[in-house]
């Protein structure tokens, strides 16, 4: 309880201006049932019928811009300093990956939206061949273009610029420090809104669903009241689990619940018609790849009989990944640090797109088989009830009880791993500094809105209405995506020569002081001593060239320094109105020493297991170098080499 009154972390405006939207959302609803209602359906259906178009051709969009940057040199730029490793392990990633592209919507639809287009077939020739193929399209690697330019664009700035894992961080090239202004604020508040509606309408259809599933293997009626209780309950569990952070709290469950669902995967296949699954995997792909292009493109204008199915399923879903955007971006950013372009976006999009090839595989092809040799057409009762389906789908497999109990169970812990997911992603997008640990009132929040908006609006207004709030907000949110893409472009262009320009490291160091060097060399140093090079040295040189940089020219120049922190840094940021500000910055690092170089007789300087030394940083991917040996002049010598090839650079850039 120590962390939970603790100060907030909150921007006001930005969560003020979230909050008075959905207040005045529910309060519509409340007040103006019948009016709000229509007018929510008018919208909704406007825009899915006028902007079909431009769902499709923003993921589109972004697919092709992803496979650019992995055919092109800036595959090669990594999410960090170029000497970084990536913080998780592939397997881990791998993993942690799976864990954030799977949710409630899969388990059920996994059943029921290949067994529906079955039965509302849009191609009367394959009809089962394209059940699968349609329902592996809306789910893979489109969708996940989505989520991996989002991603990308905040892990980029985040990791190779320093600036916060935040949606705004994505604008950086286009509105520079303006980003911590009212336009950073719109563009969260945008976010917040998206996230917000996004999590309520998948929370509401997994709800329903779980509801149905319930009554299917109890005597409960499905009601409001079931999907009530089952909100409290699960509600009250995502509280619990948010308060032990995501390290000990949602990775723990995230990966049960991955084991678990991998676990029902393999018994389905080994139990089911294994053979003809295995069969129908290796077309699939086939299938899927083979089409992809065409169907990226598709918008029905020359098959406008089917135009009514694009809308529900291609246009909806579209709009569905657009309002989880936000929420998978800063996930997937937060876990990608140290890998390199090429390799996060080929991870991103292939890697659960294979999964799901598999997933569908399983279930779809699976359920279809079952109801065409053993079912007599039974499953096909169940399907506008995709909970009941799935466990209909279950009762013709060995152990049944045991997998629909097991089946309830990853249910119930994926509602656990998406509110806490989303109580997550909120307070980030909320927060005014990302860096600090948010106090845990803040989470118990977030629950309580986002459960007592979803309980509000399911009994009032139903899904539609869900569906209509969810699509005002995903359709500027993917209007603003497509200006991210052009921020990171712009970023990439930028800061490509300018990371990989060779430069030398430092030469202005003069043989005049060969003695001090070579003191420096041969001898070990205490911390107190490059604390006293920080003040008596570097923080003087960099005053007075702070000085004479904004006295003489005009220059808007900044310097900051912390002598109380681990490391102890002096950092000099010079402004400009190009993408990048120049830095330069010195702090205190400690090197491990050998046990073998300690003991080397010819090295009887070496005594002690640490060593302090005095190293430069630049808040970009240079390597860094000792100062320590160098006087004030020579620093500033340093400093002055450094800013000359920042401004080649940008002149070469600039013309």
């Amino acid at each position: 309880m120590k962390n939970f009154f603790a100060p907030t972390t909150f921007n006001l405006t930005v969560v003020t201006s979230g909050l008075i939207c959905c207040l005045f959302c529910i309060l519509g609803v409340l007040l103006y049932p019948n009016e709000i209602l229509n007018g929510l359906n008018f919208i909704r259906h406007h825009i899915f019928n006028n902007f079909s178009w431009f769902y499709i051709s923003c993921c589109a969009f972004f697919l092709l811009f992803l496979a650019f940057l992995v055919l092109s040199r800036y595959g090669d730029i990594k999410l960090g300093t170029d000497e970084e490793e990536p913080e998780f392990s592939l397997k881990s990633w791998f993993s942690l990956l799976f864990t954030a592209g799977m949710g409630i919507g899969i388990i059920f639809l996994g059943v029921a939206e290949p067994l529906s287009h079955q039965i509302s077939p849009i191609d009367e020739q394959n009809i089962t061949q394209s059940a699968l193929f349609h329902s592996i399209f809306h789910w893979s690697i489109n969708a996940w273009a989505i989520y991996g330019l989002i991603a990308l664009a905040i892990a980029y700035f985040g990791f190779r610029y320093k600036l916060p894992l935040s949606l705004r961080s994505c604008f950086y090239p286009l509105f520079k420090q303006k980003i911590n202004s009212r336009i950073g604020d719109l563009i969260d508040i945008l976010g917040l809104c998206t996230t917000l509606f996004g999590l309520i309408t998948t929370l509401a259809y997994g709800a329903i669903r779980l509801a149905a599933a319930i009554e299917s293997v109890s005597a409960f009626d499905q009601t409001k009241l079931v999907v009530q209780i089952v909100l409290l309950s699960i509600f009250t569990g995502a509280i619990l689990l948010s308060m032990q952070r995501l390290s000990k709290g949602l990775r723990f469950i995230s990966e049960l619940n991955l084991s678990l669902t991998l676990m029902l995967l393999v018994f389905i296949l080994a139990t089911g018609p294994t053979v003809y699954l295995l069969s129908a995997f290796t077309e699939n792909i086939g299938t899927y790849f083979s089409g992809l292009v065409s169907a990226s493109f598709r918008t029905y204008i020359y098959n406008f009989a089917q135009f009514e199915w694009f809308r529900d399923w291609t246009v909806f879903y579209w709009a569905w990944w657009f309002a989880w955007a936000p929420a998978f971006g800063i996930f997937i950013a937060r876990i990608s640090r140290g890998r390199s372009i090429r390799e996060f976006v080929l991870g991103v999009l292939i890697v659960p797109s294979f999964f799901f090839i598999l997933w569908f595989t399983v279930f779809g092809n699976g359920a279809i088989w079952i109801n065409e040799h053993l079912a007599n057409g039974e499953l096909t009762h169940w399907i506008d009830s995709s909970g009941k389906l799935l466990f209909s789908f279950l009762n013709y497999l060995p152990f049944s009880p045991l997998l629909q109990g097991l089946s309830l169970i990853i249910v119930m812990l994926f509602f656990l791993t998406t509110i806490d997911f989303g109580i997550y992603t909120l307070n980030n997008i909320a927060s005014k500094d990302k860096s600090l640990v948010s106090p845990r009132w803040q989470a118990v929040m977030w629950g309580a809105v986002i459960t007592l908006t979803t309980s509000l609006l399911f009994n009032i207004g139903g899904v539609e209405a869900l569906q209509a709030l969810m699509s005002m907000f995903s359709l500027p949110f993917a209007g603003l995506m497509i200006l991210m893409a052009i921020s990171l472009q712009k970023g990439l262009m930028n800061d490509y020569h300018y990371y990989h320009t060779e430069f030398a490291q430092t030469n202005t160091w003069t043989a005049e002081n060969w003695r001090d060097r070579l003191d420096h060399l041969l001898n070990q140093h205490k911390q107190q001593e490059m604390l006293t090079f920080l003040k008596r040295t570097a923080l003087p040189a960099m005053r007075e060239l702070r000085q004479t940089l904004i006295g003489e020219y005009h220059l808007s120049v900044h310097l900051e320094s912390d002598f109380a922190n681990k490391k102890p840094f002096i950092l000099l940021t010079i402004y400009t109105h190009t993408i990048r500000d120049f830095h330069y910055g010195i702090r205190t690092t400690v090197l491990d020493i050998s046990q073998t170089l300690i003991q080397d007789e010819n090295l009887p300087h070496l005594t002690e297991a640490k060593s302090y030394v005095s190293t430069t940083f630049f808040e970009d991917e240079q390597e860094s170098y000792e100062v320590h040996h160098l006087t004030e002049q020579e620093l500033i010598g340093d400093i002055l080499q450094k800013y000359a090839r920042f401004l080649t650079e940008i002149q070469k850039r600039s013309v």
